[in-house]
């Protein structure tokens, strides 16, 4: 089956990008057609929801746009156009308060993502957006026609403007697959390889350290590498670390490994005390009281911070007060790789903005859009990524609404 004329335009993705992109058009009074592969529209935004739905941040908008790492030039102007401030007011006109949290954090004031997302889908179909769920899309066919296989069977599309928003290549059971890559290699568009970013690190943990302390948190703790430093916590897993802090230098580690084939991640087991202090208070009689008591005594250590000590020291170290207070302050922990890109928060890679215009158009494809994930960006965590997401789509839906009408 093919649509007999030219849809104006057709959306592929239905997460925060391309719902975004929806808004700019029907705002524009554009009905647009919007596929997706999944059942439902939006699932790994309702995921990433499920802990409390962190939007965006509040911390000041010219701090806020340095937090894209290379492309920090090239989303600039879609997040000075929808930005923090405006995202949160935009909620607040879909019913949907938000609070700031002491990190400065942006939330939804019940935590969650589904009453936005169902409030937003309300709108949007009240102003003449059209979903189409079970159609995944499988490129183009040569005259043209977008192709989807759906439950039916195959059927073709045309349309006068294409905005994707398909997703990076992180949490691909929600649909973020990164299968579009050869659809648009086809067609000459050039992509970037996927990386995981935001993601855990494995270690070469012992059996003990495995079996007795996967998912214990090491808190507070401060991290550092390649001359920055993160206070905060992070999370023991079966495989190495993850969480929090970790995410903050996920970028760089991962880099560096892949440059070096190393990296060593450096932990202060107890920020807010100085080395001489800790040295201090370890070189202080013990008696007959273990190492273990005299730890948690004399500096309240115990737990997952002594078990990694020991993992990454010897009986020499501990039999010296002045190294071991040298470890504590500063534990040099070896990474062996990072876990996988499906296990990761987000991706880096996709399409580099040397392929697209000044409206996110790609060069080679004239009237094809391209947001969110799928562009070659990353963020770390505190709602940087949603709102790229929601930005770039916002950006790609107008230069789709422009083409069509000039069309």
């Amino acid at each position: 089956m093919t649509t007999q004329e030219p849809l104006p335009v057709v959306i592929i993705g239905g997460g925060p990008a391309g719902l975004m992109a929806a808004e700019a058009l029907t705002d524009r009074g554009i009905r647009p057609h919007l596929y997706d592969a999944m059942p439902s529209l939006a699932r790994k935004f309702l995921m990433a929801g499920k802990s409390g739905l962190n939007l965006t941040h509040a911390e000041p908008l010219d701090d806020f746009l340095t937090r894209f790492g290379d492309a920090n030039a090239h989303l600039e102007e879609p997040l000075r156009a929808l930005s923090p401030q405006r995202l949160r007011e935009w909620t607040y006109w879909l019913g949907v308060e938000t609070f700031t949290g002491t990190s400065g954090r942006v939330f939804p004031a019940e935590m969650k993502a589904a009453p936005l997302l169902r409030a937003w889908l309300r709108r949007l179909r009240a102003n003449g957006l059209i979903t189409h769920v079970r159609h995944k899309w499988i490129g183009w066919r040569d005259d043209g026609a977008l192709l989807f296989e759906t439950p039916e069977g195959e059927t073709a599309v045309k349309a006068q403007a294409v905005v994707l928003a398909l997703g990076g290549a992180s949490w691909p059971r929600l649909g973020s697959d990164a299968a579009w890559v050869s659809f648009l290699e086809k067609r000459g568009a050039a992509a970037v390889p996927f990386k995981p970013a935001n993601c855990g690190f494995d270690i070469g943990w012992s059996a003990h350290i495995k079996e007795q302390f996967a998912g214990a948190p090491l808190k507070p703790v401060t991290l550092s590498f390649g001359g920055r430093q993160v206070k905060g916590e992070c999370v023991i897993t079966q495989h190495g670390l993850e969480s929090g802090a970790v995410y903050t230098f996920s970028a760089a580690l991962r880099d560096a490994l892949a440059q070096d084939g190393k990296a060593v991640l450096e932990i202060d087991l107890l920020p807010g005390r100085n080395e001489r202090e800790v040295a201090g208070r370890l070189a202080e009689p013990r008696g007959k009281k273990s190492m273990a008591t005299h730890l948690k005594r004399k500096l309240g250590l115990a737990g997952a911070k002594v078990a990694l000590l020991r993992e990454m020291t010897g009986k020499d170290v501990f039999d010296d007060p002045a190294r071991l207070a040298a470890a504590i302050k500063c534990l040099s922990v070896p990474l062996l790789r990072p876990r996988p890109i499906d296990e990761a928060i987000s991706s880096a890679g996709g399409i580099p903005f040397t392929e697209l215009d000044e409206h996110f158009m790609l060069k080679k494809l004239p009237g094809v859009f391209c947001a969110g994930e799928m562009l070659d960006w990353e963020a770390p965590t505190g709602g940087y990524l949603l709102t790229a997401c929601f930005a770039t789509g916002h950006a790609a839906g107008e230069g789709a609404a422009a083409f069509f009408k000039n069309a």
